[in-house]
């Protein structure tokens, strides 16, 4: 391929970030499935640490640090910064020789959908790579609401191997030069990854938490003649989890999204242009 990317004839470059940090269980099984087809080139950029609800947030003021870390498999670097940061910095060549031909951000922790995308600093990694005009693509798994049971290894890799198969058939058009240049995915995992019934085109719901504040007063403090006051910020607690929307009714929503891994394709700042949505109802049935 053209302008640094690999070139034919040799595995496909698939950078990883996310906004969990590079130790993330996410992150790693991602590593892990990419590595295991054979196929794939695999370099991995991503926080040193976790940057969750970073947004598209860019380290403009001050350095940013970079260090190699071990991850088997792959060509990795912790970068002090956030996963926009770390997508910038992957792809300029200062680091790596030559330009990713995917970006992947993910696989996040929890799901994003709705106007969860604007605060996602998992959908930021993958927002900058468009900018930048590389496919790219922010995998997050619901995992949040797996009631009665503890996460573990293998849910992260089952879902890690159902991203897989869209990955690769990305990369399958980014070589022949058909994928669309004017938009990157949003993917959203169901919980019951195990239990899927495959992939299923969506578009950006409206959705959103809102996030509760509360005052904590400090006692008094010498010299004063009130106590001091300082604001901080409240969790928002169980709020109902969301799917993008489709043209199902809202209890059909829920469903799919429990069973449906949905793929959303996204511009900007808003959903992709109608002839991006057209290629991409086209080409998922086709993606096994």
């Amino acid at each position: 391929m053209e302008n640094g990317n690999v070139v034919s004839g040799d595995k496909p470059t698939v950078m990883v970030t996310n906004d969990d940090g590079i130790d993330a269980p996410g992150l790693r099984a991602l590593v892990r499935a990419l590595v295991s087809t054979n196929l794939i080139h695999v370099l991995v950029f991503a926080p040193d640490s976790e940057r969750s609800a970073a947004s598209h947030c860019v380290s403009w003021q001050r350095a940013v640090t970079v260090k190699k870390v071990d991850v088997p498999g792959a060509t990795a670097f912790a970068v002090s910064g956030t996963p926009a940061d770390s997508t910038s910095l992957g792809i300029s060549k200062k680091i790596f020789p030559s330009v990713p031909d995917l970006v992947v951000s993910g696989i996040n922790l929890g799901c994003n959908c709705g106007y969860d995308i604007v605060y996602s600093g998992t959908v930021g990694g993958a927002r900058e790579a468009f900018f930048h005009g590389i496919p790219s693509v922010a995998v997050s798994y619901d995992c949040y609401n797996m009631v009665g049971r503890k996460l573990n290894v293998d849910d992260f890799t089952l879902c890690a191997e159902a991203s897989i198969p869209i990955i690769t058939a990305m990369l399958a058009e980014i070589s022949k030069k058909t994928y669309p240049q004017n938009c990157f995915l949003n993917i959203n995992v169901p919980r019951e990854v195990a239990n899927n019934k495959g992939y299923r085109l969506t578009k950006q719901g409206k959705c959103f938490y809102k996030m509760g504040w509360t005052q904590v007063t400090s006692e008094a403090q010498e010299g004063t003649i009130s106590p001091a006051k300082v604001m901080e910020i409240k969790p928002p607690g169980n709020t109902e989890v969301c799917s993008e929307e489709s043209s199902l009714s809202t209890k059909e929503e829920h469903l799919v999204f429990k069973l449906d891994i949905t793929v959303t394709p996204l511009s900007a700042l808003s959903p992709a242009e109608i002839d991006s949505v057209a290629f991409f109802k086209k080409w998922l049935p086709g993606v096994s």
